[in-house]
């Protein structure tokens, strides 16, 4: 395994290479699920497995699976920068991965997440004022969905939100797949440059903070590095990184989701007039078509599922996307339902590694829609060729525009 799979190069099956496969991934989940539910893909030496119950048995099992590619056998180090990543809590299994949770965990509590509410909504008030200073249409992710959610992450790290531009493009960078027709040796370049850039930033940020702390949550990670080794220097670069990266992607593609959604279902005009509760409908697109699609577990030993053994150190391939629409837990798993509950799903991932996240993704995805809708509560979304987000993990679409 080498450095671009981490970026989401193996990830990325045949079937789904594609434009429109990836922008709707459905019907081939629908087969997989029906018809080959646990499978061996030679071409990229992985497994993938499609069904709600096989996902989310292997989120649970830290037993027997890891969370770090370093596991997998013939995996080869990252160059300096792309691999910090790698020292951080999404990539380290038990108990190391809940010292390294800790140490941000109060920030992202529900409590804590709840008292930003407030300036949350300020922030997208302010957005959508300049939004629609030039009229009634926009892009939604440049001007909302992107924005917001850094602006959020930037405030709470104690970090210029001036710096967001490079923010996009340091993340973006990072998690992307490769494109067709991409050089490979381009693609790692421009990754490592990237993660080089990013992780010279916060050194220098870091280094500020030790010498002059503040109450944000850059100063809780360069505090916690070297005390009682609760954070290593490389970790500690490597928080920073993932919290950025994490606040740039899932509530932006959760958010223009949505809207995709409820424009597509005719829920527009009942959500604004509060006939449908934006937080339920939120549960729904995070289901429906969930930001994290896919995530990757190695077997620590033989496992055997479906009929198949997993040998110890090969890859895995979860896809929650599929495990979404599963009919064998959701009635009705290919609609659309704004109010479904109970609504179990695995949009966050399960176990362990359940999204640190979740709560504020949840609050900043609800306010925006919220915001919006007030504003624009006949919105719809304009009829345009969608080009859907580059990484085989993450799904979104780079651009969408909207009109009220």
């Amino acid at each position: 395994m080498s450095a671009s799979d981490i970026g989401g190069l193996q990830a990325f099956p045949t079937e789904l290479q594609s434009r429109e496969a990836w922008l709707d991934p459905y019907d081939w989940y629908t087969e997989m699920r029906d018809g080959d539910p646990v499978r061996y893909d030679p071409e990229r030496e992985t497994w993938d497995v499609f069904r709600y119950g096989d996902v989310k048995s292997i989120l649970a099992d830290d037993e027997r699976f890891s969370t770090s590619p370093r596991n997998i056998t013939g995996f080869e180090e990252p160059g300096e920068g792309q691999g910090l990543i790698l020292d951080t809590m999404l990539f380290q299994d038990p108990p190391r991965h809940t010292e390294l949770r800790s140490v941000v965990d109060d920030a992202f509590e529900p409590r804590a997440v709840r008292e930003l509410e407030p300036r949350i909504r300020e922030i997208a008030s302010e957005l959508l004022d300049d939004a629609l200073a030039g009229g009634d249409r926009f892009d939604l992710v440049e001007s909302l969905s992107y924005p917001l959610p850094v602006m959020v992450i930037a405030d709470m790290l104690g970090v210029p939100r001036e710096e967001r531009d490079r923010f996009k493009r340091w993340s973006d960078t990072l998690v992307r797949g490769a494109g067709e027709g991409t050089d490979p040796e381009q693609f790692l370049e421009e990754q490592q440059q990237a993660g080089q850039e990013m992780a010279a930033y916060f050194l220098e940020r870091i280094e500020e903070r030790r010498a002059d702390p503040r109450e944000d949550l850059l100063t809780t990670i360069a505090t916690a590095e070297g005390e009682g080794g609760q954070l290593s220097h490389r970790e500690a670069l490597g928080t920073c990184i993932l919290l950025l990266v994490a606040g740039n992607i899932t509530t932006t593609n959760l958010v223009t989701n949505a809207v995709r959604c409820f424009d597509e279902q005719g829920i527009v005009g009942d959500l604004a007039d509060g006939t449908l509760d934006a937080g339920r409908a939120v549960e729904e697109a995070l289901r429906y078509r969930a930001p994290v699609q896919a995530m990757t577990r190695v077997p620590m030993e033989p496992v055997e599922l479906g009929g198949h053994t997993l040998e110890q150190g090969e890859g895995v391939v979860v896809w929650l996307g599929s495990a979404n629409r599963d009919g064998r837990q959701f009635e009705a798993a290919d609609e659309f339902r704004p109010g479904r509950s109970p609504n179990q799903h695995l949009g966050f991932g399960h176990g362990t590694h359940y999204c640190l996240g979740a709560p504020l993704a949840r609050l900043e995805a609800r306010v925006a829609i919220e915001e919006l809708l007030d504003r624009l509560p006949d919105l719809r979304v304009v009829e345009t060729e969608l080009q859907p987000v580059r990484s085989s993990f993450i799904y979104g679409v780079e651009s969408l525009p909207v009109e009220g």
